[in-house]
């Protein structure tokens, strides 16, 4: 009786384990480890094939993707509500909305490859290396800056990033000549050469165009095609506005900047048409910014706000992305809620520092001016002012 006792005790405890480690097992999410979607098509100008509308990827490089737009978005978020409280000063032209652009492009490059944009660059700055902290201490003019305050938004530079330019279209030609010395130099790398629908019709973008292709150059022209050149639609500033086309005799590509796989289908595509020897190509990437030109235009005056809302519930990058992968089950909503909660802690640490940081002295005034300083002195504002130049940091890409 005690051994039947005993065996059906047991039998119970056996069945009870079992139990609990069958609801354990069964409650436990199994990940998709990938998935394919599928694009908006692709609009091609003087190409026979362009890139694939099917775009797969893991599980891995989705969580990274979109790790990275949130914090870009999160970043851009911060910078905007320290220039409203007079923390950053003068220009600060803000990401927000366009982060497909730069995480797409930036996730198909590979280590020989360069960029150089305009000045809305601190998107960029992220993606090219440049931490949080440097980015948004070079924004308050702190020490902790990515060029120790110095440079502010539209100058900062990072391994094979070239900034950051002020001057309207100006970086197109310099990323030719970028392209030009990697082709001469036999690195086997290419240069995304970036400019605005505002920057399009201008003549020094056709001069390099013509260049590019005579010589070959292995540049990747991209326009990202925000809808706006400071309050000016496209409509009323490009007689023609489809940017993919402008290279003439330069084939050209329309990809949605918005979806940050189709921009990262159609850079691997440019990367591999340059590479090979075939020259140049030009992608125009239709995407949308929420801010104003820059923090001193509203951006409300020549559109409404409607229309912002409506790009903002139908075609945001960073939310549209985010519900793809949760419904291909390559990540759940709680899981990517914790990535945003440690992205946000994150960004109001690096705040407290920009805030908090040191300025850099005056003795640092000429520091760093050259790379190899071939001046005895430096001149001051006047003749007689006279300054002995110091070199404090390694510059960039030298």
């Amino acid at each position: 009786m005690i051994k039947g006792f005993a065996w059906n005790f047991g039998k119970k405890v056996a069945q009870r384990q079992n139990a609990i480690s069958l609801f354990f097992t069964s409650s436990k999410k199994s990940y998709a480890t990938e998935a394919t979607f599928e694009t908006k098509p692709f609009r091609l100008h003087r190409l026979e094939t362009g890139p694939s509308n099917t775009v797969s990827v893991t599980r891995d490089d989705a969580l990274a993707l979109y790790e990275q737009m949130h914090a870009i978005r999160r970043m851009e978020t911060a910078a905007g509500n320290m220039y409203k409280e007079k923390i950053i000063r003068g220009f600060c032209h803000l990401y927000s909305g366009q982060e497909a652009c730069a995480v797409g492009i930036k996730s198909a490059l590979r280590p020989q490859d360069s960029v150089i944009t305009a000045y809305r660059a601190h998107g960029w700055t992220y993606v090219m290396g440049v931490s949080e902290l440097g980015v948004l201490c070079e924004l308050t003019g702190r020490q902790s800056g990515c060029a120790r305050g110095k440079g502010g938004s539209m100058h900062m530079y990072a391994k094979n990033f070239y900034g950051g330019n002020g001057i309207v279209g100006a970086q197109v030609p310099l990323g030719v000549g970028i392209a030009f010395a990697s082709k001469y130099s036999g690195t086997d790398g290419v240069c995304v050469a970036l400019y605005g629908d505002g920057a399009a019709n201008q003549g020094q973008v056709f001069e390099v165009y013509n260049m590019a292709k005579l010589w070959d150059v292995p540049c990747i022209f991209v326009c990202e095609n925000n809808g706006y050149g400071m309050g000016t639609s496209v409509e009323r500033a490009s007689a023609s506005t489809a940017y993919y086309t402008r290279g003439d005799y330069i084939p050209g590509i329309w990809v949605d900047g918005m979806d940050v796989l189709a921009v990262r289908e159609a850079t691997r595509f440019s990367v591999d048409y340059c590479a090979s020897g075939k020259g140049p190509i030009l992608l125009e990437m239709a995407t949308y910014r929420y801010s104003g030109h820059s923090m001193s235009d509203p951006g409300t005056s020549y559109r409404t706000r409607e229309e912002i809302q409506e790009v903002r519930q139908t075609r945001d990058p960073v939310t549209s992305f985010k519900e793809k992968i949760i419904a291909a089950e390559l990540a759940t909503a709680e899981e990517i809620k914790n990535l945003e909660n440690k992205i946000r802690a994150s960004v109001d640490e690096v705040v407290k520092k920009a805030k908090s940081d040191k300025e850099v002295g005056l003795e640092e005034l000429v520091t760093d001016i050259y790379a190899d300083n071939k001046e005895s002195v430096i001149r001051g504002t006047t003749p007689w002012e006279r300054y002995q130049h110091k070199t404090l940091g390694m510059a960039a890409n030298v």
